[in-house]
């Protein structure tokens, strides 16, 4: 079990470039920079114990406001990366957990964060396993990313999952396009520890279709 879930995804965030919300508050601020802290720093024997202690503490952050939208969708990133740390068969549950916490948040407002609720939930269909195990779905995956594209189109984790998504389905040369347009993605302010560690993903993941793929990226 611990082997189909170790694909889940680090969850992005599309927490995005904020000029069509509102700013997040300063306490899901807080919880989106130790994420960006566990995510990109932390070892990775320490992870799970971190991403448990985080996810309980953004839990409390969204019981204590049950109509903001904000609070629900970072609950359901730091879910997300626990299940990836844990790998186990609590992975699945959170993973659930996630899913329900983003279409709660997408009542309240579908808009919140730039369209963070279509990225995490995209990323969340991309990478957990299909039926019978989980509710995985590529279908579903590629139709969530790409509203998160129409609401924020040049938003670093709605290109970059987007990318890793046509990659996984065999289209390199558009993976690649997106994979550039993260790179080009404008900074958020406030989000520079995530950011550098999204390009650092986005570049990574363009060097291997390049160095496997090398006729079908350069044709683009």
């Amino acid at each position: 079990m611990r082997r189909l879930f170790a694909a889940i995804f680090c969850t992005a965030l599309s927490a995005g470039a904020f000029a069509a919300s509102a700013p997040m508050s300063p306490e899901v601020a807080g919880i989106a920079h130790r994420w960006a802290k566990i995510t990109y720093q932390t070892p990775g024997g320490e992870q799970e114990a971190a991403f448990k202690a985080l996810a309980d503490d953004a839990a409390r952050l969204a019981a204590g406001a049950p109509d903001a939208a904000q609070p629900k969708v970072w609950e359901a990133i730091v879910l997300a990366s626990y299940a990836k740390a844990n790998g186990g068969l609590g992975a699945l549950s959170a993973v659930k957990q996630a899913r329900d916490l983003l279409l709660a948040a997408e009542k309240i407002d579908p808009d919140t964060l730039n369209g963070s609720v279509y990225t995490s939930l995209g990323s969340l269909y991309a990478k957990v396993p299909g039926w019978p195990i989980g509710f995985g779905s590529k279908d579903k995956a590629r139709g969530y990313l790409e509203t998160a594209l129409a609401k924020n189109p040049n938003g670093i984790d709605a290109n970059y999952f987007y990318g890793d998504l046509l990659a996984d389905q065999g289209e390199y040369a558009k993976a690649a396009e997106h994979l550039r347009r993260a790179l080009e993605a404008p900074p958020r302010p406030g989000r520079e520890d995530a950011d550098a560690g999204r390009r650092a993903e986005a570049r990574a993941l363009l060097d291997t279709l390049h160095n496997r793929h090398p006729e079908q990226v350069a044709a683009q």
